[in-house]
């Protein structure tokens, strides 16, 4: 597998001339939490009078909660646009903000009682009602707290350009659009078996407020503070069954060993009934508790820590787009909020994550073995609770060793793929090696100041504000976000007075879309 691997890079490297690091697709979703300035969750409502519609607005939209902020890039060929998108986004908000701050860690803040995070709402139309509907269905499988946790979406798409070299390559003759879904297919496989290097370098969630921690747990956690609670090798307990997961979907059958399987097994868990949510009751007493009784009420309440994904059309769901075109793009959902930049996420970091999706794919990447999947699901949760401890060993595929060892063979293989996609992502292979884990910075600083998780996020949200504010929009103005919360208030009005029919209705013609067989 070695040799195969070296010489499909050593002809790619030929092909490329290390031009293809700017050519690469890419954007950010990040989400963050409003807070007072006394670190409380925000109270009020999202402002729609300066930030827009969230329902509309192409950049600044509400996850779960009210006050749970997501921010949406447009594509970029190159990071340091990305980053600057981000910091204009970041900008325009803080400065329409009166007395918040965003919460600048992936963990929630104290959270007294769980009535306290309000759902998001999304206006009077059908479409904004199922929205808010499908989170109350969330809030009642999952409870609250988890919907409050923020992470950092990467969504990357190789060029039209690259597929045909690569293909070619390969020697494969099939039609180009199956051939790309397939690749892509096998990069999601090999991400499984070694995307746990991301919460290993770039986990940032060791710790949590006691407020957040689950009664009964067997963890052996130490204290930290007057309430911060922390697992001393933790990486990214977001990742782990104590963030945003589910042990509902734990035994879920999503077979990623082709498009078809994968999209198929997704839709059955959507039309699959679930006796534990029957319980939950769908309408009762005239009001909605969940959208359906099914393992997923629809396809985005699928958790993985990658996606394959293609923009939707109007009625459209993920599955029958992937169906009908193909696989457009991967989305990296593992990354926790980085607390020591106002942004979330430093360039670096991507690009780390680009050069390990090229290697992922330029991998040769088998079909998941039975029971494969699941001891990928279980590596994941061990990195995220233990990853840093020496003693940790990891098994993947039929071979078990050190983590150690898993890393310098991975980071090898990364300072490989580097190579194709340029010098200024070889550079950051290198410096990465060299670094200590994120997870590893933060919790040494907790532990030598005595300090409470919340009180430094307080800290660095204050110091992320004011540099914030300091910064000069540099890719959109002032004017641009003006123009764009006009206009998504616009939208949303328009999309109201459009409603010709019941909620009831509309759910049931949904769902009747959603659930029609795929077309030839």
């Amino acid at each position: 597998m070695n040799q195969l691997y070296q010489e499909r890079l050593s002809r790619l490297k030929d092909n490329l001339n290390n031009e293809l690091g700017n050519q690469i697709g890419r954007g950010v979703e990040r989400e963050a939490l409003r807070i007072e300035t006394n670190g409380q969750l925000a109270k009020r409502s999202h402002p729609r009078s300066v930030l827009g519609s969230n329902l509309t607005h192409p950049l600044i939209t509400t996850d779960y909660a009210e006050n749970l902020l997501e921010f949406i890039t447009p594509v970029s060929r190159n990071h340091q646009q990305l980053i600057a998108q981000l910091k204009d986004i970041h900008h325009f908000v803080l400065s329409s903000l009166d007395n918040e701050l965003l919460w600048p860690m992936s963990m929630p803040c104290f959270l007294e009682k769980e009535d306290d995070i309000q759902l998001a709402q999304y206006g009077h139309s059908n479409i904004g009602r199922m929205k808010t509907l499908y989170r109350q269905g969330l809030k009642n499988r999952y409870g609250s707290k988890m919907q409050v946790i923020a992470g950092l979406h990467y969504n990357f798409s190789l060029p039209e350009t690259f597929w045909p070299v690569w293909q070619q390559q390969l020697g494969d003759t099939q039609p180009l659009q199956q051939f790309i879904s397939e690749q892509y297919m096998g990069l999601v496989r090999n991400f499984y078996r070694y995307g746990w290097v991301i919460p290993y370098w770039f986990g940032a969630s060791p710790a949590l407020c006691r407020s957040f921690l689950k009664e009964g747990t067997s963890l052996n956690f130490e204290e930290v503070g007057m309430g911060t609670r922390y697992l001393p090798y933790a990486t990214s307990l977001r990742m782990s069954d104590l963030g945003y997961t589910s042990n509902a979907q734990s035994t879920l059958n999503i077979s990623y060993n082709s498009l078809s399987e994968y999209v198929q097994s997704v839709r059955q868990a959507t039309q699959t009934h679930s006796p534990e949510f029957e319980k939950i009751g769908i309408k009762v007493d005239g009001q909605y508790r969940q959208l359906n009784a099914n393992i997923l009420q629809i396809e985005n309440e699928l958790y993985a820590p990658i996606r394959v994904k293609r923009v939707t059309k109007s009625g459209q769901t993920p599955s029958q787009a992937l169906a009908e075109k193909g696989v457009e793009y991967i989305e990296v959902r593992s990354l926790d909020i980085n607390p020591f930049v106002p942004e979330g996420v430093k360039a670096e970091q991507l690009q780390f994550i680009d050069a390990l999706l090229m290697w992922c794919l330029m991998l040769p990447s088998e079909p998941f073995a039975p029971g494969e999947l699941q001891m990928c699901r279980e590596n994941l949760g061990q990195i995220a609770k233990q990853g840093r401890d020496p003693a940790l060993s990891l098994t993947i595929g039929d071979t078990t060793q050190l983590v150690s060892q898993w890393l310098e063979q991975i980071m090898d293989g990364l300072a490989d793929s580097a190579q194709v996609l340029g010098k200024e992502f070889e550079a950051v292979i290198h410096k990465t090696r060299q670094q200590i884990p994120l997870s590893e910075q933060l919790l040494s600083q907790l532990v030598a100041d005595d300090i409470d998780n919340g009180t430094f996020a307080k800290e660095l949200a204050d110091a992320h504000r004011q540099s914030i504010l300091e910064h000069q929009f540099t890719y959109w103005q002032k004017d641009d976000f003006v123009q764009m919360t006009q206009q998504s208030l616009q939208k949303q009005a328009a999309i109201e007075e459009a409603d010709s029919m019941s909620l009831d209705d509309y759910l049931s013609q949904y769902f009747a879309k959603a659930q029609a067989p795929f077309a030839e």
